[in-house]
């Protein structure tokens, strides 16, 4: 099925077809999700006047910006960061090329400085050198995404939730918990038996607070998130920002507002 990007903005024309490339996919993800950039500000820790800037062309988001929209849609995180990194090497590319020619005095005062999407007239050894990396950057590229394909790292995530929510359930052991810096898990919750879950512990007593991690601090942080509180990145880590959005739950259910996941939060997170 084709999206309808008839409502979007018209993107540069001076845009290099890799940035272009990725841009298409977060305007493709941001409409999956049905979401209007004010929604989408909610959800992530950036201003709807930046997913402005992300979805048009006018700004490269960062990286993090990257991952909360993959969360947020719902999306493959690896495989977005994959086209991200190659926007981010044309972006970089194309600017440093723009500012030495401002240098130059190649560019009159306030041209554009948006990296130009066709073909560099310029001849040269510096011509062709831009080409041999453009060339390796793609061939990387492609690599690293048959090794994906093959892989599907991204699978483990699930399988492992589903494992520890039957032990939970008195089925088969669960795999060991691995906390990978930066790596977010996916969120689904689903009501199961009257409680909420997200599939990765079925745990109503374990106590969490800093420097726990586990399954069960993976759970908690998908259920803050399905009630409205962000517990920043669902990675498995009780850190500072998780709780944050532990307190804040807390206080809006008259709970005592310490911050310590335990049976009386766990008891409202299921709900």
């Amino acid at each position: 099925m084709g999206w309808n990007m008839s409502r979007w903005k018209e993107l540069p024309a001076s845009l290099d077809q890799r940035v272009r490339q990725f841009v298409v996919q977060l305007r493709r993800l941001k409409d999956r999700s049905g979401l209007s950039l004010a929604a989408l500000a909610a959800k992530t820790s950036y201003s709807s006047s930046s997913w402005e800037r992300y979805l048009n062309g006018k700004q490269l988001p960062p990286r993090d910006a990257v991952e909360e929209l993959a969360r947020v849609c719902g999306a493959d995180t690896t495989r977005l960061l994959v086209l991200h990194e190659v926007a981010e090497e044309a972006w970089t590319d194309e600017a440093a090329e723009t500012e030495e020619a401002a240098e130059d005095g190649l560019l009159a005062p306030g041209t554009p400085t948006t990296p130009p999407a066709g073909p560099d007239p310029r001849p040269g050894p510096r011509r062709t050198t831009t080409v041999v990396l453009a060339a390796a950057v793609v061939a990387l590229t492609a690599a690293l995404v048959a090794v994906l394909l093959v892989t599907r790292p991204w699978q483990d995530d699930r399988t492992a939730g589903a494992h520890d929510h039957a032990a939970a359930s008195g089925g088969n052991t669960p795999a060991p918990f691995v906390f990978v810096q930066g790596r977010s898990r996916p969120c689904e919750v689903q009501r199961h038996d009257g409680d909420l879950r997200a599939g990765y512990s079925a745990t109503r007593t374990t106590l969490m607070d800093l420097k726990t991690s586990g399954w069960e601090v993976l759970e908690a942080q998908c259920l803050l998130r399905y009630h409205g509180f962000d517990p920043g990145i669902a990675d498995g880590s009780y850190g500072d920002r998780s709780k944050d959005a532990a307190k804040a739950f807390q206080k809006a259910r008259g709970l005592v507002v310490d911050g310590i996941v335990g049976p009386d939060t766990w008891q409202e997170l299921r709900r």
